[in-house]
């Protein structure tokens, strides 16, 4: 029977699809947040009367196309860096497996050098390197994490992370911009995009909170700081132009 490594870490230790892209959801969805609001703060700025000034027709086509634009890019980009990163594990890994055939004596004393520094005793280092060199492929593996600290990438889907990435960029994004799909674009209305865009913030921090259960507080102020940061300084642009 084949060890299902991927289907054990889901049901023996609850790393679920959550846990798995968490980083394309946070990433994407904090920058989908922070650049929608950009636009919608710039000519918020610009406009000195809120939105009002340039039409609300106006934030809605350009925070429309800066929701697709970027989600695509974002989803595109992470694509793209998420196979460099596999391809360049495989080719180290390669690299590796090479070494360990043609200049074993070398490999051997690495390894045991790895492990005596982890605290592992002369003999029982030995020993273990005996057993890693009997299975190469092991044996690559251990010198992949502990030797040249790449992590394995091979089971992961470089266009399921594009995918989270881009749907949480969206998701997240159209959070800011929603309020001038109801509302007139008056400054009311960009009161209403900054509170929306505050509570999209406390749920991201509160989504980071529940898929690494660390500190609560600690992970919804951290993403509310970085997103509030970020958006001071679109509305503080847009308000430098108006003068």
């Amino acid at each position: 029977m084949t060890f299902d490594l991927v289907q054990h870490r889901r049901d023996a230790h609850q790393i679920g699809r959550l846990q798995e892209y968490l980083k394309q959801i946070v990433y994407g969805g904090n920058d989908g947040i922070v650049t929608t609001f950009a636009v919608v703060a710039g000519f918020a700025g610009f406009g000195m009367d809120g939105a009002a000034g340039v039409g609300g027709i106006a934030v809605l086509l350009f925070g429309i196309a800066n929701i697709l634009a970027d989600g695509t890019s974002m989803g595109l980009g992470e694509f793209l860096s998420s196979r460099s990163e596999r391809d360049l594990y495989v080719a180290h890994r390669n690299k590796e497996l090479i070494e360990i055939e043609r200049n074993s004596d070398d490999e051997r004393a690495e390894v045991i050098a790895i492990l005596q520094s982890h605290g592992m005793g002369g003999e029982d280092a030995a020993a273990m390197t005996d057993i890693f060199h009997r299975n190469p492929e092991l044996m690559a593996d251990f010198m992949m994490v502990y030797e040249l600290g790449m992590a394995d990438t091979t089971d992961e889907s470089p266009a399921i992370k594009g995918l989270f990435m881009f749907l949480s960029f969206v998701v997240f994004g159209a959070v800011p911009l929603s309020p001038y799909f109801f509302l007139a674009p008056t400054p009311d209305t960009f009161i209403f995009s900054i509170i929306a865009t505050f509570i999209a913030l406390v749920c991201l921090g509160v989504l980071r909170w529940f898929a690494t259960t660390v500190n609560a507080w600690r992970c919804i102020f951290e993403t509310v700081l970085v997103g509030s940061t970020c958006a001071v300084v679109a509305y503080a642009v847009g308000l430098a132009f108006a003068f």
